[in-house]
């Protein structure tokens, strides 16, 4: 199935829903699909490598850009800077590729201002407490940044009826089909 053009689809919910994780899967079986790299200015976590995870830039860089206007839509959260820039988006978009794009509530709420057209899916955790379990697996963040991740998340989960659609990461198998499903038909409606 060819990508419809002008369709951004985005996955947006808690960090520790594994938005990642399904975003890979989904990719794997929806080829023609581009992903739009975010820029942070949060420094790289193990394996992660500018350009192809996220653009990494300085606090300095990334305030230049927004002046430039080069964001689609840009955010604050625990602690650092987040945003999509437009190049990742407006060139694929032209061509008449579709791209999905990973962010957090907050970006995704500003995105869908900006692109009404997106297609949002809310991703959740089946409880709190698999999301706490989640986000202390990474053992990427400090005591400080684990609380401050945690209570964001409890405040994005009332936001799940903001979106277009809701899929419950539990079983990833499952979530993988019902997301693959989602994107597949908001796609079609697209085209």
């Amino acid at each position: 199935m060819k990508a419809a053009a002008d369709r951004a689809i985005v996955i947006t919910g808690p960090s520790g829903a594994g938005k990642n994780t399904l975003i890979s899967a989904v990719r794997e079986r929806i080829p023609e699909l581009a992903y739009a790299v975010s820029a942070t200015t949060r420094p790289p976590r193990k394996g992660e490598r500018d350009g192809v995870d996220y653009h990494f830039l300085s606090p300095d860089e990334f305030a230049e850009r927004v002046e430039r206007g080069d964001f689609v839509e840009h955010e604050s959260f625990s602690g650092y800077h987040y945003g999509t820039l437009r190049s990742e988006i407006e060139g694929k978009l032209a061509k008449g590729t579709s791209v999905m794009l990973d962010l957090e509530v907050k970006g995704a709420r500003n995105l869908h201002r900006n692109l009404p057209g997106a297609y949002c899916v809310f991703v959740q955790p089946p409880s709190v407490e698999v999301l706490k379990s989640r986000l202390k697996k990474r053992g990427t963040e400090s005591a400080e940044q684990f609380r401050r991740r945690t209570d964001t998340a409890l405040i994005e989960l009332k936001a799940k009826d903001e979106f277009d659609a809701t899929v419950v990461n539990d079983r990833l198998g499952d979530a993988v089909d019902e997301l693959t499903g989602l994107v597949r038909g908001a796609l079609k409606s697209a085209g």
